[in-house]
């Protein structure tokens, strides 16, 4: 195991773990390269919104693998993984779980017994969300955010680790229920997925029309990925790399005072507070992966796009000028100046 058991996390220094978690990157990465050809991005996005704690969104066009990385990744990390495929008949219990009528055979007394949903597992796969009606989809929102279920007047607990990987077709809009915002905030990361290289995709072509099979061997366990989560935490941060997330968040919001005159223009709301944190949790996250116990405002820049993407909503003047979210981040990190570098701050000891 990258990580051993046996070693109590509070005999490690900051560097030793920094550096088991960096090794742990490398070798799960090698082994969902078995199956999975390229993707290096979405991979990675996908490893800082679990050891950061979030969920994520992937949108891309059908056939770049989204699905099969998620579910690579699940048996990497050994962790119970669920799939969803969402559907305009689908239903809110279809989800959570659902109450059912049992006949003691001895008495014949009859009681309700709670049948869990898929959603009870550790990473689960919501494939197409918005395929379905917006009831449904906000099924999802209170174990995202509280990572409990409510049925019949009754509170679950969800087991940790826990994370919601949903992917999303953005073409074919016909018939499709787009994200309330309000459900877009509590993901962590939205991930675009783009077409492979000329290189990768005849290696997929060649790869995949022939009999190959691939072991994937688990690598890590959940409490491997908490022992991660809650060093993710203890990552120092710099008041001036606090501040460079802050003034990114903020100046997304067209009626901040100091709001630049293209956000003005172009944008109808902005990003909230959990903006600023997420990109913060994902800097942090992204450290530790590249082995580094501080966090630096390239982290920062480096998350702006996953963070910021779908919480910014273009007006009709953007609309109209063809003008998209990614353009206006890449204008928002050339316009917010970075902090001057200070002395990384002192951190506590791993957990």
């Amino acid at each position: 195991m990258p990580i051993p058991s046996d070693v109590a996390p509070q005999s490690l220094s900051a560097e030793e773990a920094v550096h088991r978690v960096a090794r742990a990157r490398e070798l799960l990465l090698g082994e969902v390269h078995k199956a999975i050809i390229g993707q290096d991005e979405m991979l990675e996005l996908m490893l800082i919104a679990i050891f950061a704690r979030g969920h994520c969104l992937t949108i891309g066009v059908p056939g770049l693998a989204k699905t099969l990385t998620i579910s690579t990744l699940a048996r990497a990390l050994h962790l119970k993984f669920s799939r969803i495929q969402f559907t305009p008949d689908l239903m809110p219990s279809d989800i959570t779980g659902t109450e059912i009528i049992e006949e003691d055979p001895g008495t014949g007394r009859r009681t309700f017994r709670f049948v869990q949903g898929p959603v009870f597992a550790n990473i689960v796969l919501a494939d197409e969300i918005n395929r379905t009606p917006p009831k449904t989809q906000s099924a999802l929102l209170q174990a995202m955010q509280e990572y409990q279920v409510t049925a019949a007047g009754n509170t679950y607990d969800l087991e940790l680790p826990f994370f919601v990987m949903a992917t999303q077709n953005p073409i074919e809009q016909e018939g499709t229920y787009p994200l309330p915002e309000a459900q877009l905030d509590r993901f962590m990361l939205s991930i675009a997925v783009g077409y492979p290289r000329r290189d990768e995709e005849r290696e997929i072509v060649k790869s995949t029309t022939r009999n190959v099979e691939y072991e994937i061997r688990p690598l890590l366990r959940g409490r491997d990925i908490i022992w991660i989560q809650q060093l993710v935490r203890q990552v120092p941060t710099s008041d001036h790399v606090v501040d460079y997330a802050v003034d990114l968040a903020r100046a997304t919001r067209p009626k901040e005072p100091g709001a630049p005159d293209f956000v003005r223009n172009c944008l109808a709301w902005g990003a909230g507070p959990r903006a600023a944190q997420y990109l913060t949790l994902a800097a942090k996250a992204r450290a530790i992966l590249h082995g580094r116990y501080a966090v630096t405002a390239s982290d920062v820049r480096a998350m702006a796009h996953p963070v910021l993407r779908h919480r910014i909503f273009t007006n009709f003047n953007a609309d109209a000028e063809g003008i998209g979210p990614e353009q206006i981040i890449d204008r928002l990190l050339q316009t917010v100046p970075e902090p001057s570098y200070g002395e990384p701050m002192a951190g506590p000891t791993p957990p």
